[in-house]
């Protein structure tokens, strides 16, 4: 089915879950570079939220935090570019003389 495309629900049907948001360690151990950003990101954001953090760390977590945020913008741009790239890709004429 085309993304996009409207279609009645059965009655049996559920939604998909959403996928599940790995931890840091997670993200490492698969070397999933953008989970491994959102899941740093998410930890930075409840230390900056965290009225326990001290005042004198505020200002590096803060900053760590954009700089975060523009990586994970960089890569989900570059993931997406890619995959615009590739749909772009016509197939060539299969040549079995150049097997």
């Amino acid at each position: 089915m085309a993304k996009g495309t409207l279609r009645a629900v059965g009655p049996d049907e559920v939604p998909p879950s959403p996928p599940k948001k790995l931890t840091i360690l997670e993200a490492i151990d698969a070397g999933d570079r953008l989970a491994e950003l959102e899941a740093t990101h998410r930890r930075i954001g409840r230390a900056v939220q965290d009225e326990e953090t001290p005042a004198r760390d505020l200002a590096s977590l803060t900053r760590r935090q954009m700089e975060i945020s523009k990586e994970i913008e960089a890569l989900r741009r570059q993931v997406k570019e890619e995959r615009d790239d590739a749909a772009k890709l016509d197939d060539e004429a299969f040549d079995a003389t150049a097997v």
